[in-house]
């Protein structure tokens, strides 16, 4: 069977899934390493494309076309926009929408589907929606599944982390500031902000590949993100990787 290609961004998030692949054999293209190998049982290629949009697009056109992969995931940490939210929190995304992309006027920035423009190849729709079949088997699969809170070094509180499935942002930038944080929230109605996922669910769309976003919340996209970054991502990457693996059996 066709494999199952898993994108991370950063050694955080990739360590935990290339930990557990067996029968791994390792080549490279374009400044990166793909490893293939099983995941409990399933065929999969892991790759570490790096940050941003561009390293996204590159890396899932490889594992694409190169590796002939059926689905895509993108699996890693993410900064949370909804105040409900919390740290360790993982979101699954329904919706992706790349939220800087678009033009500038007078009244300051507007959004617009990426590659598009409405006096140049207008569309309708902003974003991108994850496929409904999967989504609903990724549902099931997950509606037992109870997450182990995070330790108080990284941010534990007395619940455990909760699974949302709702809207994911994407854009070039860490965001490291409140005032950003609620305009996102406000404008765009997403649970949390990245740098790959719309990106990586753009060229697979293009390819007619299904896709997931799955993120853990590392920071809550605040004046002090880069700060709960670095303390929290190497454990809420873990997460992530769980339900990456809960889910291979349904993609």
């Amino acid at each position: 069977m066709r494999p199952v290609g898993v994108l991370c961004a950063l050694p955080q998030e990739f360590a935990v899934l290339i930990d557990n692949l067996e029968g791994q054999e390792t080549s490279e293209r374009a400044g990166m390493r793909f490893h293939t190998g099983t995941l409990d049982g399933h065929a999969v290629v892991l790759a570490q494309a790096g940050m941003g949009k561009v390293n996204a697009s590159i890396a899932a056109t490889l594992l694409i076309e190169r590796f002939e992969a059926r689905a895509m995931v993108f699996s890693g940490v993410a900064g949370g926009l909804d105040p409900e939210l919390s740290i360790g929190d993982v979101v699954i995304a329904e919706h992706v929408v790349q939220h800087d992309t678009g033009w500038h006027d007078a009244e300051g920035f507007n959004a617009y589907q990426a590659g598009h423009l409405p006096f140049f190849n207008p569309v309708e729709d902003h974003g991108h929606r994850a496929d409904a079949a999967i989504m609903a088997r990724s549902r099931g699969a997950l509606a037992d599944l109870a997450l182990a809170p995070l330790s108080r070094a990284a941010g534990g509180e007395e619940r455990p982390p909760l699974i949302h499935f709702a809207r994911v942002l994407t854009g070039d930038q860490f965001v490291n500031s409140e005032a950003v944080r609620d305009r996102l929230f406000r404008q765009f109605g997403g649970a949390a902000v990245e740098m790959e996922g719309g990106a990586m669910a753009q060229a697979c769309i293009a390819f007619g590949v299904p896709w997931l976003v799955i993120r853990a919340l590392s920071d809550l996209a605040g004046h002090e993100s880069h700060f709960d970054f670095a303390r929290f991502a190497d454990e809420v990457s873990r997460a992530s990787a769980l339900i990456v693996r809960r889910l291979l059996p349904v993609l």
